[in-house]
């Protein structure tokens, strides 16, 4: 049991020279910037979810074979609301808040009708982005917080309702090679029938007068909901030259039982569940146009969290995800299911799925006059099919290339490129990542990095200035 993943966390906000271990490559200068949950108690109150605890920034500075590192606590109103109480009164994913008991009757009645409809915490821990040259702290609710990336002092809360029409964002952004930011959002309450909506912010979004890049928002195009009241979670897409990739999956939100959660005193979390026995709908979304294309791609169902990446090759679409058969990974990290032993714990989570690393392929041109049933892919390198069904939707099933990796991360490089290698997270049966992978996608190999008391969250690469192979260069941090 490690405590450390649990326990609170505290604020370095002076740069503290590290001590290194061997050489850092001198050409290696920059920052690099994480973001996570760092407070899990306030004071007598805890969260029961890891993914609660409230956010805490880092940043690691590369100077001439230095590394200098600093933190600070996010500043946002759910952290400042928590602070100044000295109890956790905002509700997150899996912690439900409740009135305190002292107050009184009409405190706890306007309480309760706050949350009739839920106004989501903005507690965001879960990445980095950038629009223009704007960095933000974000989530996935409406809520994105602005930070200073060499500071890490928060500038301002941004509400996305207040340039575009959604109540839910990803915070797992693309950035094409000019810069510009490629993201999804979910239109639910209060912006007429319920959709998806795919939306760029240009690099140059900035003004001089330092206004949000978001001013400048430009939606591409929006997809209705295949069940209104069932909207799919995502928590990234794929991206390729000309095409975005958008899996509606058949791991949902139930929007009712999101609406009452807090009178039936369940969390927000419980209100996500897979059908095991719907199917998987792939949309593909000119990324110029911002149409759709006509054909229906689907695949059995499968719950997904992260993209590797995708690209397009002799009029196919290729994309790789990590997908696993129940959505019970949210559960494994209570903070209970945490604190048992190894032991406990792997008997405990041993008929859960794995995550495995799976390629599927989409056909651009659909021969009409082809068999039913036979395979579409014409590609030589993988055993991916498409299946042209009577009613000429194509039944996708994919190519497993690996298992047991998660927290993906590739040379940037190649982003919506044809490429060879990922990088992620080795995972056994156990809460605390301990290993970084490497695969080989052409030869269907990996290699393997761990040291002692060493445990890495997701790895980056950073290629050496002169590279010319995809791999080149293999520094991580």
């Amino acid at each position: 049991m490690l405590s450390f993943f649990w326990r609170n966390g505290v604020e370095t906000p002076e740069p503290l020279k590290a001590d290194v271990t061997g050489s850092i490559p001198p050409w290696l200068q920059g920052t690099l910037l994480r973001n996570g949950p760092g407070l899990f108690s306030v004071g007598n109150t805890s969260y029961k979810h890891w993914f609660d605890g409230m956010a805490l920034i880092h940043s690691f500075t590369f100077k001439d074979g230095d590394v200098f590192y600093r933190s600070k606590f996010l500043n946002s109103e759910t952290y400042k609301k928590n602070i100044a109480a000295n109890r956790i009164i905002v509700s997150e994913f899996g912690t439900m808040v409740y009135p305190d008991p002292c107050k009184n009757i009409f405190s706890k009645a306007f309480s309760y009708l706050m949350n009739a409809i839920p106004d989501f915490t903005d507690n965001n821990l879960i990445n980095i982005i950038r629009y223009g040259e704007d960095y933000y702290a974000s989530s996935e609710v409406n809520y994105i917080n602005q930070i200073d990336p060499l500071t890490l002092e928060t500038l301002g809360r941004t509400n996305y309702r207040n340039h575009i029409a959604i109540n839910l964002a990803t915070a797992h952004p693309h950035y094409d090679e000019e810069g510009t930011t490629y993201n999804m959002g979910t239109a639910i309450m209060n912006f007429g029938r319920p959709k998806y909506v795919i939306f760029k912010v240009p690099t140059n979004a900035t003004d001089k007068e330092k206004k949000p890049a978001l001013r400048n928002v430009e939606q591409i195009c929006s997809i209705p909901f295949r069940s209104t009241l069932y909207p799919s979670y995502f928590h990234s897409f794929g991206m390729t030259e000309n095409y975005i990739i958008f899996v509606e999956q058949a791991f949902k939100l139930d929007i009712l039982k999101l609406a009452t959660a807090y009178f039936r005193d369940v969390n927000w979390g419980s209100c996500l569940k897979f059908d095991k026995d719907d199917i998987t709908l792939i949309h593909l979304v000119n990324r110029k146009t911002g149409k759709t294309a006509s054909t229906k791609y689907y695949a059995d169902a499968f719950v997904v969290f992260h993209h590797i990446n995708a690209y397009e090759e002799d009029g196919h679409v290729v994309f790789d995800l990590i997908t696993y058969q129940d959505s019970n990974l949210y559960d494994m990290f209570y903070i209970h299911n945490m604190k048992q032993d190894v032991d406990k714990f792997i008997e405990t989570n041993k008929d859960f799925s794995r995550p495995t690393c799976q390629r599927f392929v989409l056909p651009l041109i659909i021969d009409k006059e082809a068999p039913l049933d036979t395979n579409l892919v014409k590609l030589q390198d993988t055993t991916a099919t498409a299946v042209l069904k009577q009613d000429g939707s194509i039944y996708c099933t994919p190519d497993t290339i690996f298992e047991g990796l998660e927290l993906p991360g590739i040379n940037y490089k190649f982003n919506s490129k044809k490429y060879r290698y990922f990088y992620g997270t080795r995972v056994d049966w156990s809460p605390y990542p301990s290993k970084i992978a490497k695969v080989d996608i052409a030869t269907r190999t990996h290699q393997v990095w761990i040291e002692e008391e060493c445990y890495p969250s997701e790895p980056v690469f950073v290629a050496s200035p002169d590279a010319v192979e995809e791999d080149e260069g293999e520094y991580f941090i």
